[in-house]
């Protein structure tokens, strides 16, 4: 059952084609890959996906909802099942690793001070932090404890789907195999439907169970990466050259 349909999606910006026509499907409990060239439109995807971005024609829908033609209303239950890793955490620098988790449970919910905590507590919990981090800044923390904290954060509202922007980006390989690791676990765990765009040959291998490669402003492939060799692209020929380390 897919749970994201992108149909005939296309991006101009100014006068430059983004994207021209996308079409993937997401299926649920997918962890699912954005794959391509720098500057080929990957993270605009995603963006154009938690409702960041606008697409200029197509039609995106996302749970049964049509992002081109959704209300506010619907628009603010949707963001409610869903939860994003920004590429670089986006923590807020101002409040504590617990008020950032905090946040949306504040924004969107009217849960008790009390039971807010509890939940902040769990969800460090969750992601392999310690309770004694909650009081941290992001100026007194890691890349990786950054990155786990985001996610938190992320899993604060307890969403259907998770979008994450180059999750293993900036973190050392030892860190970036932890949080892959973390990320099967969630998925399985939670039930999730995870879409992430990477760049990292490993993580890919080690977590995604279907890609879309966008190259030359069109998917050039969607499926497994069992077949991934025989895709007519540049870019795939080259980046996954040395596969074989991986299988």
């Amino acid at each position: 059952m897919s749970v994201i349909d992108i149909k005939n999606v296309t991006t101009i910006f100014d006068d430059r084609i983004v994207h021209d026509r996308l079409n993937l499907s997401i299926n649920e409990g997918d962890i699912y890959g954005l794959l391509g060239p720098s500057g080929c439109g990957k993270t605009t995807l995603l963006r154009e996906m938690v409702m960041l971005q606008d697409f200029s024609s197509g039609d995106i829908n996302i749970l049964g909802h049509n992002l081109s033609t959704i209300s506010h209303q619907k628009a603010q239950f949707l963001r409610r099942n869903w939860g994003v890793l920004f590429q670089a955490g986006a923590l807020f620098s101002s409040l504590s690793v617990a008020e950032n988790i905090a946040l949306p449970l504040i924004e969107y919910t009217d849960l008790s001070e009390a039971m807010i905590k509890e939940i902040v507590a769990f969800k460090i919990n969750l992601v392999g932090l310690k309770q004694g981090d909650a009081k941290l800044f992001p100026a007194q923390i890691s890349g990786g404890m950054k990155k786990k904290s985001a996610l938190a954060r992320a899993l604060a509202m307890d969403p259907k789907l998770l979008f994450l922007d180059e999750p293993t980006s900036g973190l050392d390989p030892i860190s970036a195999r932890d949080f892959d690791s973390l990320i099967l676990e969630l998925r399985e765990l939670l039930g999730l439907t995870i879409v992430m765009v990477s760049h990292d040959l490993q993580s890919i291998y080690d977590t995604l169970d279907r890609v879309a490669i966008i190259d030359n402003k069109k998917i050039a492939y969607e499926g497994t990466l069992d077949d991934i060799s025989s895709v007519n692209s540049e870019f795939v020929q080259t980046f996954f050259r040395e596969k074989d380390r991986y299988e």
